[in-house]
């Protein structure tokens, strides 16, 4: 089945399926404007297999646009809309898209990095009326042919597309939906851009089971959200580590009562378990789902039992619902519990591999494996616990550091919103352990404050030498910390209120 029509094959006409602040939409609306999308895209010449960018916020038109693209056979390619203008040029040529589905809004922003040849559509066409409904609109049932290219949300390296067909949404949709037990009375509190694969796939759930979903474009004012969240009678709420991290630590979070909140999910990178603590206190009859997942796997690959919270406080559980997750050695072999080896996984849901990058698709998917670049190790019941990415790991006097570690250490800290370490070149200890710090709003700690308390905590080749504080972390396009930008920093440019220690 094609994955336009999957995804809106339950959902009845008359009931509501997207909550913006002005406006409430019906799956009756999400259809016709998905048609009127279609036929546009029709009238610009779309065929099967053609590319078709999608630049708008949360909306319905970017939903529309979505569902039309898949619905023709052609390959649905969103853009995330905090980057540059000449991040987007870029990504346009490189992915060939020819058509473009902008919200015009923001059109003004981007209109100089835009092609000449780019056919434009505008948000504007859904005020329109078209001849185009959607059960007359032709469809393309190839489970195996592309439905999606997803820009990966690298923290190290640029953005890579992931090729992602039919069968992999669907198979990974099924799982998410099997495991989260999800029903058509669900409404998700969206803080996440669709472009992003963790916000798509809470699309794809809601969608495929009649749901709906609340649309918050902002998360500058999380009370923003959280009024929403309140008004909306949202029943899920979903976020990566800094989306709690600020509701946690810089927001009335945890000091409101929500009625109708029964489920929170989690992924997009670990969350410390000093966190993961603190939520569990704030919403005590809340099923929390501590998860993992990636990009080149469509989006989720393994979740943690709500039951599980306390007794594996830390761990991202095991495979879901259709995919094999295992941690093995470099020669291959299961890891015994204790050992540190790579996250791999297999199932219907792992992608072909990247967009005309056949040497890194060959390094990262193997032989129907995803290698997941995540170091981790298992417990004696076969629960996984990340250690850290490959890549962040910090080697001060000859030691290999888990930069994870040393952050969970200062969040232990309450007045800590969010924190990074990385390892900087040092003549004595070969790398320096530095960590920025973002503070909650009016917060008086200091920086000897922060050593001292990680000096108590930790083994002394640990403790950070040197801490920035910064008014906000550098995040990417999906809010996870780009540390690549964190390692272009130094000391005396950052901060004044930095510390540096001897060796």
């Amino acid at each position: 089945m094609n994955t336009a029509d999957y995804l809106l094959e339950v959902g009845r006409d008359q009931d509501i399926v997207l909550i913006t602040a002005q406006e409430r939409y019906t799956y009756r609306d999400l259809r016709q404007a998905s048609a009127r999308v279609a036929g546009e895209l029709e009238a610009a010449g779309v065929k099967p297999t053609s590319s078709v960018g999608i630049l708008a916020n949360n909306t319905l038109f970017w939903v529309a646009a979505y569902l039309a693209a898949m619905k023709l056979g052609a390959v649905a390619v969103p853009f995330p809309t905090v980057l540059m203008p000449s991040q987007i040029k870029a990504m346009v040529e490189f992915v060939s898209c020819k058509v473009m589905c902008i919200e015009r809004r923001i059109y003004n922003r981007f209109a100089s990095a835009l092609p000449d040849r780019l056919t434009l559509i505008g948000d504007d066409v859904l005020a329109q009326k078209g001849p185009v409904s959607w059960h007359s609109l032709p469809s393309t049932d190839s489970p195996d042919q592309l439905a999606a290219l997803m820009f990966t949300s690298g923290t190290t390296a640029k953005p890579r597309a992931v090729q992602v067909s039919h069968r992999n949404i669907q198979a990974n949709t099924e799982s998410i939906i099997n495991y989260l037990s999800l029903t058509q009375n669900d409404r998700m509190m969206t803080v996440l851009p669709f472009y992003y694969c963790f916000g798509t796939s809470l699309l794809h759930t809601h969608l495929r089971r009649g749901g709906s979903l609340a649309l918050c474009n902002t998360f500058a004012y999380p009370e923003t959200a959280l009024e929403m969240l309140e008004t909306a009678g949202c029943t899920g709420l979903a976020g990566v580590p800094s989306t709690f991290q600020t509701l946690l630590r810089n927001s009335t979070f945890p000091r409101r009562r929500f009625k109708t909140l029964r489920q929170i999910q989690q992924a997009g990178g670990k969350l410390s378990p000093v966190l993961i603590k603190e939520l569990m206190t704030a919403l005590p009859d809340a099923d929390i789902y501590i998860m993992y997942g990636q990009t080149e796997a469509t989006a989720r690959l393994s979740y943690l039992p709500p039951r599980f919270l306390e007794s594996k406080l830390g761990s991202i559980g095991k495979g879901m619902p259709g995919v094999e997750l295992s941690v093995v050695n470099e020669s291959g072999v299961a890891v015994k519990p204790g050992e540190i080896g790579e996250i791999i996984a297999k199932g219907d849901n792992i992608c072909v591999g990247y967009l005309n990058e056949p040497e890194a698709t060959a390094e990262k998917f193997v032989n129907g494996t995803l290698r997941t670049g995540d170091l981790a190790t298992v417990d004696e019941d076969g629960f996984i616990y990340i250690v850290d990415r490959k890549s962040d790991f910090i080697k001060p006097y000859g030691y290999r550091v888990s930069s994870q570690q040393i952050e969970n250490c200062v969040l232990e800290l309450s007045d800590v919103v969010a924190t990074a370490a990385i390892g900087e070149p040092d003549l004595v200890c070969g790398e320096a352990i530095k960590v920025f710090v973002m503070v909650r709003t009016g917060s008086c700690l200091t920086a000897e404050e922060i050593i001292a308390h990680c000096s108590r905590r930790l083994p002394h080749y640990m403790v950070p030498k040197a801490v920035v504080f910064l008014e906000q972390l550098p995040l990417n396009s999906a809010g996870k910390v780009v540390k690549s930008e964190l390692r272009k920093l130094t000391t005396p440019a950052v901060s004044q209120s930095s510390l540096t220690l001897g060796a």
